[in-house]
Parts: C-alpha cells; structure tokens; sequence
C-alpha cells in the first residue's frame, strides 16, 4: 500500500474533496467491521483527496481505543492503493501520543488532532499539547481548531516552525479574520481544510481565503452530489453552488439544526435513507424520529438522479 510522506500527504489533501465516513454499529452498538470495509470500498471508489477514519463524523467521541485502532486498520486495509486515510488522535497529550502510535500500527497514513479533552488551555499549552504528539510520529498532522482548542495565528506559525510533520490546518470555528491571519502568515506552507458542520454552506467564501477542500459529511450517502459541488466550489461556479445550496443543503441543515449532535446523526439517516444502512449511533447522541427520516428521505428524492 502507498505510503506518503508528511509532504506528498499535505498535497493530496488539498487536491480534493474529503470525507469523514461514518462507523458502522449493529443494533446492540457493537462495531459492525464487515459493513464498514464494504462501506469504505464503496466510498474509496470515487476520486477524493483522503478519508479520515473514526473522524468525529465517524464518532471517535463514542469509540473506545481499541475500537478506534480496529476502525483505522480495518479502513486501511480496505482503501484501494492511493487513497489517503487519517486516523483520530486526541484527549489528554499521553493518550494522544498512543493514539498516534496506534495510527502508525494500523497503516494509517496521517493523524488529525483533535483538541485536548474537557480542559481549557492557554495558547503555549496548546502548542506544547501539539509539538509533543507531532514529535512521537512520523505521520503528516493535521491540527482541528475548535471548541477548547482554538489556535492563534502566532501559534501556528511556531507549530509549522517547529513541527516539520504539521501539514495543515482544520478550522472548525468559522472566524474569518483568524482564518485570514493564519493564511497570510503561513501561505502554502500547510494544507487548510474547512471543517465547520455541513462545510458545503462555507465551502465557497473560504476558498476565496485559502481553503482549497473540506470535510464533507455528505459524501457519505451522495458522494455524487458532494463532488459536483466541490467541483462548482472550485470551479468558482456560483450560480450552481448557490443552487446546490437552495435545493439541498440548506434544507439538510434545518433537520440537522434540530438537536444537539444532529450533524452526526443525519449523516447515519442519510445512509438509510439511500440503502446503506451503518445502523445507530452511539449514546450519547440520538438518531432523527421516524418522521424527520422520512423528510430527509423526501429531500434527496427530490434531487435530480444524477446527484442522488
């Protein structure tokens, strides 16, 4: 299987679309593996810039280590050659730090950060949290800016100084002027990738900032109708994004904005609703009702055959 360097990852990623492919459960909520390599052989089939395995999409929150090192090989395994797929590393720096060897262990071929559990931090504290994991791997990080861990354009600029395997940069917070900051500083120097919920709503005012790709949730139930908006994103196609937008992705984020954690749980809806079933999610997050099923099933009936 290919194996990329930290360098050859950063590149690939922001070449394309990418996506966070959900963990399939049975009904007891036990890992569902057959299901998953058939999954991820389905998905691996399209041309994306790399999948992130366990991702929070695939609910990295909900999985225990073991599983999460099952999850990564079992993907590893099943990607055709050439496909990049990213592990989870997160909580506290040690067990992110086994985490990252976990990653190495199961083939996978780069590891996103996810913020330190629970705790606030300071910006050194963060920066220390990140150059301690860079430094136990050989595998390209991309640090996730979010939630407790929000990094300043100062930090990121010493991480991309002093972490010769940071590749890129995941924003999850939406902050135009940081977004503009940390760009400006560090240019083509990291691989920048939108990761807000549903990043299809942000996809083309970031790309006028520098962020090439994504992280598409969608991709996992209409891989089509994530890469023909990617590639209208990209093109700068306005007209068919906004289109894309009005006919389904703002409608998809009224059901997803209706309870907490519904950014997961519509994706696993979205799987069921198009006949690829990965079962429930985990507590604590909470699948859609029956009828918020049957309005998301409705809304991608009415998309033309062609994205659906």
């Amino acid at each position: 299987m290919t194996s990329f360097t930290p360098a050859e990852l950063r590149s690939r990623l922001g070449s394309g679309l990418l996506s966070f492919p959900v963990t399939h459960f049975k009904d007891d909520l036990s890992f569902d593996e057959d299901a998953y390599r058939q999954n991820i052989v389905r998905l691996a089939k399209y041309d994306v810039g790399g999948l992130f395995a366990a991702g929070g999409t695939g609910e990295f929150f909900s999985l225990t280590p073991t599983e999460v090192e099952r999850v990564v090989t079992a993907a590893a395994d099943s990607a055709p050659d050439g496909t990049p797929i990213l592990a989870p590393v997160g909580y506290g720096t040690a067990t992110a730090i086994e985490f990252a060897a976990a990653a190495e262990r199961a083939g996978a071929d780069g590891i996103l950060l996810f913020p330190p559990y629970l705790t606030e931090a300071g910006q050194e504290g963060l920066a220390r949290h990140v150059e301690a994991v860079c430094r136990s791997t050989s595998l390209g990080v991309v640090v996730y800016s979010r939630a407790n861990a929000v990094y300043s354009a100062d930090t990121v600029a010493r991480l991309a100084e002093t972490c010769p395997n940071l590749i890129g940069y995941k924003d999850g917070v939406g902050d135009i002027d940081t977004m503009t900051r940390v760009y400006t500083r560090l240019g083509e120097r990291l691989t920048y990738i939108g990761g807000l919920p549903t990043a299809e709503t942000f996809a083309l005012p970031y790309l006028e900032l520098g962020v090439t790709t994504y992280s598409s949730a969608i991709f996992n139930f209409l891989p089509e109708f994530a890469l023909d908006f990617y590639a209208a994103v990209r093109g700068r196609r306005h007209d068919t994004v906004t289109r894309l937008l009005t006919d389904f992705v703002l409608p998809y984020t009224e059901i997803r904005n209706r309870q907490a954690g519904y950014a997961v749980s519509i994706v696993k809806a979205g799987m069921t609703a198009t006949g690829h079933s990965a079962g429930p999610v985990r507590p604590p997050l909470t699948d859609l009702t029956a009828p918020e099923l049957e309005e998301l099933t409705a809304l991608i009936a009415g998309l033309p055959a062609a994205t659906a």
